[in-house]
């Protein structure tokens, strides 16, 4: 059975609805502690390239291009198989730093895990 996929910034307190806690950003997130994060797992190589998101710069006017994009890159990606395999077992939270919550890489994620198509 699946668990339930949640998408959080990593600056939000951890919640028991959580499940396994896993940061989805190439980078640590500034200002943030170890301790304080409750990270169960960081998943670093299945985040944007660098490339990637350095191009996006989290600009609204190049989300529909990103989505597709990070999806290209996505395609083959064997952190995505683990990710899937986690997802498979539990409640999954995929935390992000990025301040805008709409437009982010960890909202495609989901979407790609939860075999949602692309808008």
């Amino acid at each position: 059975m699946a668990g339930v996929i949640h998408v959080k910034r990593i600056y939000e307190p951890k919640s028991a609805a959580d499940g396994l806690r896993v940061l989805v950003d190439r980078l640590w997130p500034r200002g943030v502690t170890k301790a304080t994060a409750a990270v169960d797992v960081w998943m670093r190589d299945v985040a944007p390239s660098s490339n990637l998101r350095r191009w996006f710069g989290h600009k609204p006017d190049r989300w529909e291009e990103f989505q597709q994009r990070y999806r290209n890159e996505l395609a083959g990606n064997l952190a995505l198989v683990e990710l899937r395999r986690l997802a498979a077992m539990s409640n999954l939270t995929l935390l992000y730093a990025a301040k805008d919550q709409l437009h982010n890489h960890a909202v495609v994620l989901a979407d790609v895990l939860s075999g949602q198509p692309a808008d």
